[in-house]
């Protein structure tokens, strides 16, 4: 268990000093630990990730801000927050709506096909066999 503290900060102190080159929205370490802590233990990431999660998570920051800054008031409350994080925190249930909504969308689309068919088959325009059609004694 130490050994694994000590790699743990011995990753940390290696991160730091590569990040210098690099603007990160959030402290590089609290990522990476947030990452470990929710990955399977075995699991290793590799620089590059650790770094396009830090990248990511600033993104959803400002986006969130974005829309926060929509509101005509000068305080931010807290319900305005909830309205802004609702799509990324309810993403799952989002996705099984829009999968219902289009099941949905293609019976009532199969549903408009047999209808058609229907209607070409059984409802003429002019009360005559399809035969007499093309006869041209019948067009005047």
């Amino acid at each position: 268990m130490e050994e694994e503290e000590e790699i743990e900060s011995e990753e940390v102190s290696e991160e730091e000093g590569e990040e210098e080159g690099e603007e990160l929205p959030f402290a590089k370490a609290e990522v990476v630990r947030l990452m470990k802590q929710n990955l399977d233990r075995d699991k290793m990431i590799r620089e590059r990730v650790k770094v396009e999660m830090n990248k990511f998570l600033g993104e959803v920051l400002v986006k969130v801000c974005e829309q926060l800054n929509e509101y005509p008031y000068t305080t931010i409350e807290y319900e305005m927050l909830k309205e802004s994080i609702y799509p990324y925190q309810n993403i799952e249930r989002i996705n099984e709506e829009k999968k219902r909504i289009l099941m949905h969308l293609h019976a009532i689309k199969a549903d408009c096909d047999a209808l058609s068919m229907d209607v070409k088959k059984t409802l003429k325009l002019k009360d005559v066999n399809e035969d007499e059609d093309d006869d041209p004694a019948f067009m005047d």
